[in-house]
């Protein structure tokens, strides 16, 4: 993809089924997830929305893709995985219809950003659950995350995405 190319250029189907064209979000600063609600890692969507809750008037938005593409850890319809987000963290930010971020089927946008931010030694493809991507206000992308690395540790690279 040429480098013209910005997130805003994309758009995906919020949980619900609406189109979220992510113009919506420009000049905004976006953490993307790829979420399960049965991984070790489930436990981050607590992190999430803290960062979401912490950052969100400064100008941060998380948006997370729920994915049953590593180990089946989210096999639910979109409106069960709704629930569990909410029931069990509280969950405000997006979160959007269930995707594939690998293969054939990926959505454009996750081919997108894993062309922009290349994993471990170069490897487009995502690696396992909760993995992120910073992008900045100008629809860059900042940086991959791997899915160990809590939302937490995040917070320094937020911030000085946010000045």
């Amino acid at each position: 993809m040429s480098k013209n190319v910005e997130i805003y250029d994309f758009e995906a189907l919020s949980i619900d089924g609406k189109i979220v064209p992510l113009q919506r979000f420009r000049d905004r600063v976006l953490l993307i997830v790829n979420t399960a609600s049965a991984c070790g890692f489930t436990p981050q969507f607590g992190g999430l929305e803290k960062l979401h809750q912490t950052y969100g008037k400064q100008g941060l938005t998380v948006l997370g893709f729920p994915c049953n593409q590593f180990g089946s850890q989210d096999p639910g319809s979109n409106d069960e995985i709704a629930g569990f987000c909410q029931l069990n963290f509280g969950v405000t930010f997006p979160m959007m219809e269930k995707i594939d971020v690998n293969g054939a089927d990926a959505l454009p946008l996750y081919r997108w950003l894993t062309a922009e931010a290349p994993g471990l030694l170069g490897s487009k493809a995502i690696k396992w659950n909760f993995t992120k991507f910073l992008v900045g206000k100008d629809g860059h992308v900042i940086k991959r995350y791997a899915p160990q690395d809590a939302p937490e540790k995040l917070a320094k690279d937020i911030e000085a995405a946010l000045e």
